[in-house]
């Protein structure tokens, strides 16, 4: 073995309450955490409404402190 440069990722422990951004993919843009267990996370668009539950997917990637939320749509 030898030492290598390792990424280490963790999921991201979401909380009920949260409003959060997905940078990219299928699901990005801003939400809010409905409901969590141990599987999967439920999400609320703050447009629409609508609430969809995924199996858990996130990773943290960065928090910011006085972010607009929701952003410009």
């Amino acid at each position: 073995m030898s030492a290598q440069r390792v990424t280490f990722f963790e999921p991201y422990p979401f909380a009920v309450g949260q409003k959060i951004n997905i940078k990219a993919g299928p699901r990005k843009g801003d939400w809010e955490v409905v409901a969590v267990d141990d599987k999967t996370v439920t999400l609320r668009c703050p447009f629409s409404g609508k609430q969809f539950t995924w199996r858990r997917f996130c990773y943290l990637v960065e928090e910011k402190d006085q972010a607009l939320w929701p952003g410009p749509k």
